[in-house]
């Protein structure tokens, strides 16, 4: 080494980057002031990542002969055409001109969904929404699929998501004053590895370590016992996917029957729950026990443990991401109040710890750079989870949140950020409505399966190939991201791109507002220490902070407990609902008339789940979660995720005897399938999941192929070849994929080559 090491930062975490003797970046190394550093982000270096980069503009041969629309069905298919910077930009201009001249901005969508910078200035989803906004606006998504039911409900019942996540309680408050930590869906150390912005100190294990240590019991309430990591005992109660609901009305119920539940709390802090009460009448322990597979006796007595200690009831995002996920999240709101200790050191509710690395956090909140996006001229958006029906249903309407939104007729998606072939949910349907549109544009650093299927890619750089600031909420440390090498080939940043179109569309003043990147950081920067400043919170000048690589905030420090000045003065300190409490019974929600989300927590039944008729044909319940080796599906080619992979396909984790069954072992390559679609993956067996359920975790990258069947076969392991695609519910529209049921059987068939992780056909022009 030559020099110091300079620092980057990824949504996993800070990683310090090691130069050889002329100056060339070999090698990422972990931050050194991380106690728990992800080892996900160490290979964003290497060969195999760097193979499958975009290294040119290209253009899909139909497109590029025969203009926009043209043979749509061989997106994914057909070769490309590599064409300079300048055709390019001026395709995509006018284009864009087209578009908007022939059918208006209404039918222009704005994508990027996807962690795709933790730069705050390079961040894609900042960047094309400037851009679009400055071009007379698009027709944007809103929540997430991550959070889709609990984004639309919690505002109205509690507060909005991302205020109750920064506000978590801190973990060492946690250990001094919690007795017992009830998880629905446990804490997944492996979900904490990353935040918004970038993670610097991961805490989430240490913080877990600590409350064992300190004597905190823990009950872990989920399919997939290993959720859950304290280093010592943790009890299970392995209960049945999406029957979360059902469980806690009954501890609800367990309350309620022997007056154990907080009336005088009830009374101050909440409303509704006269409207709510009425209706556990029967939703007892024994009634919640054949919905859910949990004794009745261990209900009763947790119900009790709960009530006569200091208990903290913390639920996984994962649950709201099923039919009616709404209900889980709202009976727990409901089990907290009723044991009266929301506000208090150690006791209340979590939405939930593990998710980010945010929650939990014990650093203060500050305003970090953000670049403005302007303002969209288009009113007209769709919940994220939707984008398949509205390519289908251009005109349809779809109910949301009191509301009936009606769904534009778009002809050109712009997309920069993300990988739609990753999150949405039943492919070989969003396969047909990706046909639709006139033009697909991308913005994109690697060959995606979604790169792939685009008819305009645009080369990008990686964090590694440009300045910019690394910050997250409520960590520690800002970052100066310093440009590691010379970008791959001839990709841009996004803010190049953008710029260059803006000038051809006559905004390029406007967008770039006279200012190089440079300028940009320190501008924004500056701003940022403002606003901190006026929060109480100090970080040094621009110039300071980008010689010494990074910036420790320091100063005012946040409100120790979760909502405790609500608890201390309500009037003085009132929620953001209708009433400024905490809505037991929602009059708002109520008023919608909507049969599959009342005005209060209930139980109903999902589209499918293992006490549904469609058990019989299809009796494994198939879970898909956050992967342990990349967020989403960034980075699936890279050794670290690689390495995972058993026979080149994402593993699916079933119990032995599930697997004995069906004549199953250990690394056996299978079939998943159902009437949706099917897709390879390879056995791996494991007694700490629960009979009946199987996880295939999301992030193989789509691999489609004709399997000489009905059913197209997906030959890498992504499990959204088989999940739902259907809105949680009226309310919300949020995306369900843990609500899936599948069966599974041994694959003897010679096993087709896994594709996914390659560069498309390029043909000359002519």
């Amino acid at each position: 080494m030559t020099h110091q090491r300079t620092l980057t930062a990824a949504h996993w975490g800070v990683y310090e980057v090691e130069y050889d003797d002329n100056g060339k970046a070999t090698r990422l190394h972990p931050f050194s002031k991380d106690p728990d550093p992800s080892p996900i982000g160490l290979h964003m270096l290497s060969d195999e990542v760097t193979r499958l980069r975009v290294r040119r503009p290209a253009v899909r041969k139909s497109w590029l002969e025969k203009g926009p629309g043209a043979a749509p069905e061989k997106r994914g298919q057909e070769a490309f055409v590599e064409v300079e910077w300048t055709e390019a930009l001026d395709l995509v201009a006018k284009e864009l001109k087209r578009v908007k001249d022939t059918h208006s901005n209404r039918s222009i969508f704005g994508g990027s969904y996807g962690w795709s910078s933790a730069g705050r200035f390079h961040h894609a989803q900042s960047q094309v929404h400037r851009f679009l906004n400055l071009v007379g606006g698009y027709v944007r998504h809103q929540d997430s699929y991550s959070l889709g039911a609990a984004r639309v409900l919690m505002p109205h019942i509690v507060a909005p998501m991302d205020e109750l996540m920064s506000m978590h309680t801190p973990w060492d408050v946690m250990a001094e004053h919690c007795k017992l930590f009830v998880s629905f869906g446990g804490v997944p150390h492996k979900n904490s590895q990353i935040n918004a912005g970038g993670a610097t100190k991961h805490h989430v294990k240490g913080g877990l370590y600590g409350m064992r240590a300190k004597g905190v019991r823990f009950v872990n309430v989920t399919p997939t016992a290993d959720d859950l990591d304290t280093g010592g005992d943790v009890e299970w109660l392995a209960i049945r996917p999406n029957t979360d609901a059902a469980l806690i009305l009954a501890l609800c119920h367990t309350l309620m029957a022997e007056n154990l539940h907080d009336r005088d709390f009830l009374a101050r802090y909440t409303v509704g729950f006269d409207k709510f009460a009425p209706s556990l009448a029967g939703k007892d322990a024994a009634w919640a026990e054949k919905i859910t597979g949990i004794p009745a006796p261990r209900i009763v007595s947790l119900a009790r443990e709960m009530a006569a200690t200091r208990t903290t009831v913390s639920i996984n995002w994962s649950l709201q991401r099923s039919h009616h996920g709404e209900q889980p999240f709202w009976a727990l709101i409901t089990l907290a109040c009723m044991l009266g200790q929301v506000g208090l050191p150690g006791g209340g509710f979590a939405v939930g710890y593990g998710p980010v690395n945010l929650m939990g956090s014990a650093f203060p909140k500050y305003s970090g750079p953000t670049l403005p996006q302007g303002t969209n001229a288009v009113s007209d958006f769709i919940p994220v989870a939707r984008f398949t029906d509205m390519l289908l249903n251009p005109g349809g309407t779809v109910p949301y949140n009191g509301r009936n939104l009606v769904y534009p007729d778009i002809k050109l998606v712009y997309w920069a950020g993300g990988n739609p072939f990753h999150h949405h949910q039943d492919l070989n349907r969003l396969m047909l409505a990706w046909r639709k549109p006139e033009t697909i544009v991308f913005h994109e650093q690697f060959w995606t399966p979604a790169a792939r299927m685009a008819d305009i890619v645009l080369p990008a750089t990686t964090s590694l190939e440009r300045d910019d600031i690394g910050y997250g909420s409520r960590e520690p440390y800002l970052i100066a991201m310093k440009k590691a090498r010379e970008p791959v080939g001839e990709a841009r940043d996004d803010y190049w791109i953008f710029g260059e179109l803006a000038r051809q569309m006559g905004q390029g003043e406007a967008y770039t507002e006279g200012r190089d990147t440079m300028a940009w950081l320190k501008h924004l920067y500056e701003l940022s220490r403002v606003k901190s400043a006026e929060a109480g919170v100090a970080i040094p000048a621009f110039d300071e902070f980008w010689q010494a690589g990074m910036a420790e905030a320091q100063g005012k420090t946040r409100e120790p407990v979760m909502l405790a000045a609500f608890r201390a003065d309500p009037d003085k300190h009132p929620l953001k609902t209708p009433s400024g409490r905490i809505e037991i019974f929602s009059e708002k929600i109520a008023s919608f008339g909507y049969d599959d989300c009342p005005g209060h927590a209930t139980w109903m039944e999902p589209i499918e789940w293992l006490g549904s008729k469609t058990a019989e044909r299809y009796p494994l319940h198939m879970l898909s979660d956050q992967p342990k080796d990349k967020l989403h599906s960034q980075l699936d080619h890279s050794p670290h995720a690689h390495a995972t992979k058993i026979k080149g396909r994402q593993p699916v984790t079933m119990h032995p005897q599930d697997a004995a069954a069906r004549g199953i072992k250990d690394g056996d390559l299978l079939r998943v399938f159902n009437d949706r679609g099917a897709c390879l993956a390879a056995a791996q067996l494991s007694d700490r999941i629960r009979r009946g359920v199987v996880r295939l975790s999301t992030g193989a990258w789509f691999d489609p192929a004709g399997s000489g069947s009905n059913q197209p076969l997906e030959k890498h392991g992504n499990p959204n070849a088989l999940t739902l695609d259907i809105g949680a519910s009226k309310l919300s529209q949020g995306c369900i994929a843990q609500t899936c049921l599948v069966e599974i059987e041994r694959f003897d068939a010679p096993a087709p080559a896994v594709t996914a992780h390659r560069v498309p056909e390029f043909q000359p022009r002519g």
